[in-house]
């Protein structure tokens, strides 16, 4: 009888694991309302808990909403601290690690400054206003906060318009508008007025107002001494024109004084106060007005004396700036070769890598984006991504790294995901050496012959990585393989591969995509005969351009791009520093060079079914971009469609059913093209 018993249960067992084995699927393109991922993790300042924002989405209201998780550092004792279908986020520690501010709209949709005593789980709202607070930072002693906030102006129109006769029905009065930046993506058209900072005790009260300029300012830190702040912000009279030009400036609280701490021509943010009060660490470098310029990590004294650059011999771009304990380094990340990093400058200039494999935070491109924050025990907490799964939770103690939270672990039981290879080529061009990656489909054989998607990311000072992407999965669900690639112009690279395409892309791009498609096509699995190229924002402007170069695409999904430089520049959304900064000289100077590298100067060549993809709310290439390669490509009887994405700005994701909705119709375009002759 045991005998028996036994051998029913390991059948049982066996055929339970082969139902499950049977049951896991592709991907779904609904998928998407499933997955979640870590973001913003905040290590107590004694190194022994965590706060964590978790994101999810809502298929029922198409909305993402978050909330905050907390964690001890071991991994144990993981609580949600928050909950509901809201926005939680932005937690920050106090100093004595009792009490966490944080943004939320838990109440009534209006997102407010709320104070949590940890002890207790008591929740207080402390701010009510109509516009939301922004960065917020703890007074040394806990007793303050400080954040920004939008503040409003009244603007008076110099049009003297007659006023209506009472009950009559007119137009809305007309809208006058005199500043050059007027519009925001994602923002829509901008009201009058400036992020301002603010003080507020933790008892509650009224907001103070601490400055009053007519700018904008960036994340206050407090000094030691809780007297005053340091702020980044662009104060200059001529900050429209000369947009990058940002300096960290000092602010007394008690006289209200305003000074610049730094003063060279070129972009300064992010300070960062040493532990001891002595020293400012920060970003930036100087302007030359190129279009990619490595961000170098600085130190000087308080009062703006002694700037050193510390990370000169980096060639990496330096951010999220977190001094040691003892005052004597710096830790921060940076980018190379598709990975996200933790580094730490000592006060000498001595750079030493810490951690690696941030990644996570994008969840519909593979843009590696990561972050950390440290103890001051020298723990790390951070997000770490990968191939295999969006962001979860972890922490480096010691040298030892330990992966704390696996969010997605429930989808991708039942659901199985195409693999990431990563490839390097030679450009044809010039030798240079391109790197890629490669996403096979689920139950891929490499004897048999697969359709080939090119994915091209934006910026183009951009970086993609082996990063898990809802649309690259999609397009690898479908039975594609799919490459994407950094080609040059990409960041993490270093500033001369960064900045190759410096007044000429989208040039050489071409030669570095085909070569990567041509490495590809060698390994022996892909249908030559079903070649297709999408690509969004800078990746629309090279889809674009390579339909004008070559008919070997089958069909093509040209996404929210540029296609006439003149038209984008004095149509964007930041005139000035494309101008300046990606042809130096304005249109009507140079206009040979404007057209020489508008995709629309080769739409003459174009004989491949081309789709647009843009949303209708894009300010940063706008819609009429594409409605202009539209009407060109119909004009030349070239097979194309646009699509328009209904209340959609420059990213395309406002809302989950935008990312799916994306996809689905390049699929859709790719699909109904593919294996035709």
């Amino acid at each position: 009888m045991k005998t028996r018993n036994l051998l029913i249960a390991l059948f049982l067992i066996f055929l339970e694991a082969n139902v499950f084995a049977q049951e896991k699927t592709k991907l779904e393109p609904t998928d998407l309302f499933s997955m979640e991922y870590i973001s913003d993790p905040q290590i107590s300042p004694d190194g022994s808990q965590i706060i964590f924002v978790r994101n999810f989405k809502d298929i029922m209201t198409d909305r993402d909403y978050s909330n905050l998780w907390i964690s001890n550092v071991d991994g144990t004792r993981i609580r949600q601290l928050t909950q509901g279908n809201q926005r939680d986020y932005a937690p920050r520690w106090s100093n004595d690690g009792k009490k966490l501010a944080f943004l939320s709209n838990q109440d009534d949709q209006k997102v407010k400054l709320y104070l949590m005593y940890l002890d207790s789980r008591e929740t207080v709202a402390l701010t009510n206003s109509s516009t939301p607070p922004g960065a917020v930072a703890w007074s040394p002693d806990d007793s303050q906060l400080a954040f920004t906030q939008f503040v409003s102006e009244s603007k008076k129109s110099m049009l003297n318009i007659p006023a209506k006769p009472e009950g009559a029905e007119w137009n809305a009065p007309p809208i006058f508008i005199d500043k050059m930046n007027y519009r925001g993506d994602g923002a829509g058209y901008l009201k009058p007025g400036n992020s301002q900072i603010f003080t507020l005790g933790i008892d509650g009260g009224t907001p103070r107002q601490r400055t009053f300029t007519s700018n904008n300012h960036g994340t206050p830190i407090w000094a030691t001494d809780g007297k005053s702040l340091f702020f980044s912000a662009n104060l200059h009279e001529n900050h429209e024109f000369e947009p990058a030009n940002s300096e960290i400036y000092h602010l007394n609280l008690t006289s209200g004084e305003i000074k610049a701490l730094t003063t060279r021509f070129g972009p300064d943010s992010e300070p960062a106060l040493s532990p001891d009060g002595k020293k400012i660490a920060f970003t930036g470098n100087d302007d030359t007005f190129q279009g990619y310029q490595v961000t170098n990590l600085y130190v000087m004294n308080v009062d703006g004396t002694g700037i050193k650059n510390l990370s000169a011999d980096l060639d990496r771009d330096a951010g999220n700036l977190q001094w040691e304990g003892n005052s004597q380094g710096i830790y921060f990340q940076y980018d190379e070769f598709g990975d996200t990093k933790i580094g730490h400058v000592a006060l000498t200039g001595k750079i030493r890598t810490v951690v690696e494999g941030l990644g996570g935070l994008d969840l519909g491109r593979p843009y590696n984006a990561g972050t950390f924050t440290v103890s001051t025990n020298n723990r790390f907490a951070f997000t770490q991504g990968g191939p295999e799964h969006p962001a979860d939770l972890a922490i480096w103690n010691g040298g030892e790294i330990k992966r704390l939270t696996t969010v997605n672990d429930d989808l991708f039981s039942f659901r199985k995901i195409g693999k990431t290879e990563e490839i390097w080529w030679e450009s044809s061009f010039d030798k240079k050496r391109v790197q890629g990656w490669i996403v096979t489909p689920p139950d891929f054989d490499p004897t048999k012959k697969y359709p080939m998607i090119l994915e091209i990311h934006g910026g183009p000072f951009a970086m993609y990585g082996a990063s898990f992407a809802y649309e690259i999965q999609a397009y690898a669900a479908a039975g594609y393989v799919v490459l994407y690639t950094n080609p040059r112009g990409s960041t993490g690279y270093g500033q001369e591969f960064g900045n190759s395409i410096h007044h000429d892309y989208p040039n050489h791009d071409y030669e570095d995509l085909m070569s990567g498609v041509d490495a590809v096509i060698a390994k022996g699995y892909i249908d030559t005969e079903n070649l297709f190229v999408t690509g969004g924002s800078g990746g629309g402007v090279l889809t674009a351009w390579i339909v004008g170069k070559t008919t070997r695409f089958k069909a093509a999904v040209v996404a929210k791009p540029v296609i006439n430089w003149t038209s984008f520049v004095l149509h964007a959304d930041s005139p000035a520093f494309f101008a300046k900064y990606w042809f130096g000289k304005m249109p009507w100077e140079d206009q040979e060079n404007y057209w020489r590298r508008s995709p629309l100067s080769l739409v003459g060549n174009v004989k491949t079914p081309t789709m647009l993809l843009t949303g209708e709310s894009d300010f940063r290439t706008p819609i009429s971009e594409s409605e202009q390669y539209y009407t060109a490509l119909k004009l030349q009887g070239v097979e194309s469609a646009m699509v328009r994405i209904p209340n959609a700005s420059h990213g395309l994701v406002d809302r989950p059913s935008m990312l799916v909705s994306k996809s689905a119709a390049i699929l859709s375009w790719f699909n109904h093209y593919r294996d035709q002759q």
